[in-house]
């Protein structure tokens, strides 16, 4: 698994540049990395424009679940759009479920288990 970021330095920080247009070229270069992208999945932070960031790959890819911040069920919202897409086949969290705004730890984990069930077509 690949976890590909564009980052920048601010105020002596290295700061991951999370819009689509940084992770979608991020996503294009470690793409062309090696001499065979076989047996090569990607770990994907979802985005504004998730559709545009895995345009710019054929791999497979996998979403993290970022920090537990904001509303849940946006943060639900943008994994079901973007577990939609081709070529997305699941969830790598743990922040977002082991630590949820409402500390109900077993919610999170039924809400992101449904969103799997509901992409399963057996």
């Amino acid at each position: 698994m690949v976890e590909p970021f564009l980052a920048h330095r601010v105020d002596d920080r290295v700061v991951n540049d999370l819009s689509a247009a940084a992770v979608r070229r991020s996503v294009a270069v470690v793409s062309g990395l090696g001499a065979t992208s076989a047996y090569t999945w990607l770990k994907l932070p979802v985005v504004d424009d998730m559709e545009l960031v895995m345009s710019g790959t054929t791999l497979p890819a996998l979403l993290l679940g970022g920090d537990p911040s904001g509303d849940p069920e946006q943060t639900y919202a943008q994994w079901k759009q973007a577990l939609e897409l081709p070529g997305v086949r699941g969830l790598v969290v743990g922040r977002a479920l082991l630590y949820p705004p409402d500390g109900d730890v077993a919610a999170a984990v039924d809400a992101a288990v449904s969103l799997i069930r509901a992409g399963d077509p057996a």
